[in-house]
């Protein structure tokens, strides 16, 4: 049998390394740019030192509502984008309540617990609220997404955050145990899905409209 001609056998080699190339640069493109965030982590007393939640409101107000919510929760993505600027402006923003929000990312939502950390990672530099509305607000485009944590950076630098200081915050899985202590106190509360509401020392499941919040308010302390 002939030997192939030094032409073919260099044809040969080039398209094997052209594969390659191809191949190296989906690889770049496919993988995250972010760390994944464990699930399974051992929660130290550090970790929840001085932390109660992500709260918005007068230590005065007659109310507290605790929201367990998953970022990538459509129904979560929904009473954060239709709801909560009621909530807000109407009972937070008067002193008639006072907000918790705690981290329930659940297992079926790949980049739930990216976004918790990011939200986190923002609360750092003082900015959880405009972040976390940010992050509900492109939920479509990042859930979809094969690198969430790109949008997620991009709307740590949109909001105003340091970038430098939260990718370090990032990088180093800071908030990793918080986000599991929470998710392991909704449990132990009786959480089974997200959004769910604790209010009056009773769990709401699903999404609840301002008219029925207002409601469950205004049975607990009258309006003034």
């Amino acid at each position: 049998m002939a030997e192939p001609s030094p032409m073919k056998r260099f044809y040969a080699l080039f398209a094997v390394i052209a594969a390659a190339g191809v191949g190296f640069l989906l690889w770049q493109m496919n993988k995250s740019s972010t760390p994944a965030v464990p699930v399974k982590v051992t929660v130290q007393p550090a970790d929840t030192a001085g932390f109660r939640g992500y709260v918005l409101g007068s230590d005065s107000a007659p109310v507290e509502i605790i929201e367990y919510a998953d970022y990538q929760c459509p129904a979560c993505q929904q009473f954060a984008t239709v709801e909560w600027s009621y909530v807000r402006d109407r009972l937070v923003t008067p002193g008639r309540v006072r907000w918790v929000f705690k981290d329930f990312p659940l297992q079926q939502h790949p980049w739930a617990r990216l976004a918790a950390h990011s939200a986190a990672c923002a609360s750092d530099q003082g900015k959880f609220w405009e972040y976390a509305d940010a992050v509900f607000a492109t939920q479509p485009d990042w859930s979809a997404s094969r690198d969430a944590g790109k949008i997620f950076r991009a709307q740590a630098e949109k909001v105003g955050l340091n970038a430098a200081a939260w990718d370090q915050c990032m990088s180093a899985l800071k908030f990793a145990g918080r986000i599991q202590a929470s998710a392991e106190e909704g449990l132990k509360a009786g959480v089974g899905s997200t959004p769910s509401f604790v209010i009056g020392g009773r769990i709401y499941a699903g999404v609840l409209p301002y008219d029925k919040i207002k409601a469950l308010v205004d049975s607990l302390s009258p309006a003034p």
